[in-house]
């Protein structure tokens, strides 16, 4: 075991945003950076990159999509390191808006790995987190909650419940899957959702953020805070490139987000620009986009 040494983990990050958020934390970072992907040969040339900027970079696969990938993950980082310091929570899939695939068919691959699997898998990680530890959800500027739209009853029931500090994992996982399901008849619109399932993603995992924060509040681990974060609209392969933010940009708040300080007074459960801006989830507004 690397006794008392402090280790970092980033999700899905061969590439993209993951990818630059990596690199900041292999600056910044007093302790191991992992960085992490489904296909271990992608990750592999990703980590001997950022070696040959100098970075030290550790490596290992990870699958959020395969339960047992994770299981293998979380025993290592506890028979290592004793636990998980920092947690970046990257792994996302987005359809293209030209991809083919049939809207029911895209709600339940988006919501699968988006919502459903990042949940299991911080079910499954949370309980090895250390006293002081970070957790970062990479959310979008589509996961704010003003994203359901319309002043009817159904919208704003809706978002009423998706902001309520009572709101349960339980309840909220019960309410993508009733999207899931509306999706599958194309009547989710009816029930308030967007017709967009990554944006449906995205605004569950910012919901399921301020739920963690709740937990972590009354968890006898000191310290432990959870934030979501939109990174702007980044050049990378999910946007087509047609980002206008770099991967540096794109990686400075959920960066910050992860390296904040010990003890200190926020953001704790809160939903945060790409330029460190705190924004109420709840009401609005939204600050420009870039």
């Amino acid at each position: 075991m690397s006794a008392g040494k402090k280790v970092a983990v980033v999700t899905g990050s061969n590439k993209g945003i993951g990818f630059g958020i990596v690199r900041e934390l292999c600056a910044k970072f007093d302790g191991d950076v992992y960085l992490t992907s489904r296909d271990q040969g992608r990750g592999e040339v990703a980590v001997e990159e950022l070696k040959k900027l100098g970075f030290q970079p550790h490596y290992h696969q990870l699958d959020i999509d395969d339960e047992s990938s994770v299981l293998r993950f979380k025993n290592f980082l506890k028979s290592k390191y004793g636990g998980l310091d920092v947690l970046v929570n990257n792994a996302a899939i987005a359809f293209k808006n030209a991809a083919p695939e049939p809207f029911s068919e895209q709600a339940t691959i988006t919501m699968r790995t988006n919502f459903f699997n990042t949940y299991r898998f911080c079910n499954i990680i949370f309980p090895i987190l250390k006293p002081h530890a970070r957790v970062v959800n990479v959310s979008s500027y589509a996961g704010h909650l003003l994203k359901i739209p319309g002043d009817h009853d159904v919208a704003v029931a809706l978002r009423k419940k998706l902001s309520s500090s009572d709101l349960t994992g339980e309840e909220l996982v019960q309410m993508i899957e009733g999207f899931v399901n509306a999706a599958q008849t194309g009547t989710h619109q009816e029930l308030g959702w967007p017709n967009s399932a990554y944006a449906t993603s995205k605004i569950g995992i910012s919901a399921l953020t301020r739920i963690q924060q709740k937990a972590f509040d009354n968890d006898s681990r000191k310290d432990i805070i959870v934030n979501s974060v939109n990174p702007g609209y980044v050049d990378t392969d999910m946007t087509s490139h047609k980002g206008t933010l770099t991967i540096e940009q794109g990686a400075a708040a959920p960066s910050w987000l992860a390296l904040l300080p010990p003890n200190v007074k926020g953001p704790k459960g809160g939903y945060v620009w790409y330029d460190k801006q705190i924004v109420d989830w709840v009401n609005g507004p939204t600050p420009t986009t870039v």
